[in-house]
């Protein structure tokens, strides 16, 4: 099988001095770690941890990040981030998706293989590999198509594109109508140990529909999309995976009703796990006010009620990671009526702070946040990262998770701009993001 850490990045010289991150507040839930600790890195790899903030036997020439008054997390890893190269540079390259997730303490993300051309063969994940290797300044993890160039018909060849390097595989933002075809795609997934990652959505039942079905639509004008748009697909893909025994991941969910829907397969046995963008989790229906553009999302922006079920959900284990749905759109697709304009938002630096109002508001635990940013989707991908054990790779992020900001469009480096966030205000930001063992992003 192919190397996992397909960017192939240096950290600092092997005969170079020790890093110590010292009197930082470190947060790991894969130590069970949540409290003072200091952690000496040697070249690309963490050599120690010490418990209690000390660092007995630090030697003298050692290279010393203050963290005081810091918390330090394993580096966040994103599991659903769109990236216009190849076909729609302008949008976003590897390279500045991969800026824009440094600026967010995101260390690794998962490529979606909606591209020009599409993701489905050796060669091209071969390409992003290698695109990644010279341009991205963070681990960049390709998925392959599940169908060829989505057409909802032709498998791709699986065990290949994970020799490859791909990761998982996923039809993007498409739907995949034909049971039969998911069956198989399904059964022939569970052969080569590959999860099969998709959206949830009716392309009939939300085919007119712009924001979410109920009376803020109905005083807008606006058509609506049910929650049953989400919810029957679904169904269909659970019981297909408790049927096959594949891995099932239910990449963006964002109603009650779906998250009863994971609770019960997975009690049941089946090997499936689900995933909320960040969108769903901090912002509801009523933020798309008049007619704001960024806000125009696939799923819709729900009610506050599926919000607050979405964060419950999250905080109790039913939903297991969260998502950027980082989705460069340009002006042309955003700056036009709302039912004109293209679903998506930017969102790969924006993730973390935003994810921290659920920590501010007491809806969920710090070491609970970063199992979802980071443990878990390393944990559910079996990528590298998600760790800050000795020997891991000195992937992290130190933040202040107290400092206000306010994020302006001169703030944004993404290529694109279309985030619902400028001009929020925000209280906790990264101040510095490692990826193995070299710094990559000062505030």
């Amino acid at each position: 099988m192919a190397d996992r850490t397909p960017n192939g990045k240096a950290g600092s010289p092997a005969g170079g001095p020790p890093v110590i991150i010292r009197g930082g507040h470190v947060v790991d839930p894969s130590q069970g770690l949540d409290g003072p600790a200091s952690i000496m890195i040697k070249g690309e790899q963490i050599h120690a941890v010490h418990v209690g903030g000390d660092d007995p036997g630090a030697p003298d020439a050692a290279d010393i990040i203050d963290a005081s008054g810091k918390h330090v997390f394993p580096g966040f890893i994103d599991a659903r981030v769109y990236v216009g190269e190849p076909g729609a540079e302008h949008r976003e390259t590897i390279a500045s998706a991969s800026r824009a997730a440094a600026a967010g303490g995101v260390t690794g993300f998962v490529m979606m293989p909606e591209t020009d051309p599409v993701i489905d063969d050796v060669a091209l994940v071969d390409y992003v590999r290698r695109l990644a290797r010279d341009n991205a300044v963070v681990n960049v993890y390709p998925s392959a198509a599940i169908t060829r160039g989505f057409s909802g018909e032709t498998l791709t060849e699986f065990g290949l594109l994970r020799e490859a390097g791909a990761v998982m595989a996923t039809e993007g933002s498409h739907s995949l109508r034909n049971s039969l075809t998911l069956r198989r795609a399904m059964t022939y997934a569970k052969d080569f140990d590959i999860v099969i990652a998709k959206e949830t959505t009716d392309p009939d039942l939300s085919s007119n529909g712009v924001m979410n079905e109920g009376l803020i639509a109905t005083h807008l004008g606006l058509p609506g999309i049910p929650r049953e748009a989400e919810t029957i697909p679904l169904e269909r893909d659970l019981r297909l995976a408790a049927l096959t025994g594949a891995k099932y991941h239910a990449a963006k969910i964002s109603t009650a009703d779906s998250a009863r829907e994971i609770a019960r397969y997975r009690e049941s046995g089946a090997s499936v796990t689900a995933g909320i963008s960040i969108n769903h989790l901090s912002l509801n229906e009523n933020d798309i006010g008049r007619y704001r553009t960024f806000f125009r999302l696939s799923p819709p922006l729900r009610s506050e009620e599926d919000r607050a079920a979405m964060a419950e959900a999250l905080a109790k284990g039913v939903i297991d990671i969260i998502v950027s749905s980082h989705d460069p759109q340009d002006v042309d697709t955003k700056r036009l009526p709302f039912a004109e304009a293209a679903d998506g938002a930017i969102g790969l630096e924006t993730m973390f702070a935003a994810a921290l109002r659920l920590y501010h508001n007491g809806d969920i635990g710090l070491a609970r946040l970063s199992e979802c940013l980071s443990t878990n989707p390393a944990k559910i991908f079996g990528l590298p990262g998600g760790t800050l054990a000795k020997g891991a790779t000195a992937d992290l992020a130190i933040a202040d998770i107290d400092l206000p900001w306010v994020l302006t469009e001169q703030d944004i480096v993404s290529r694109s701009k279309n985030t619902p966030f400028e001009g929020a205000r925000f209280t906790g930001k990264v101040l510095q993001t490692m990826v193995a063992g070299r710094i990559i992003y000062n505030s």
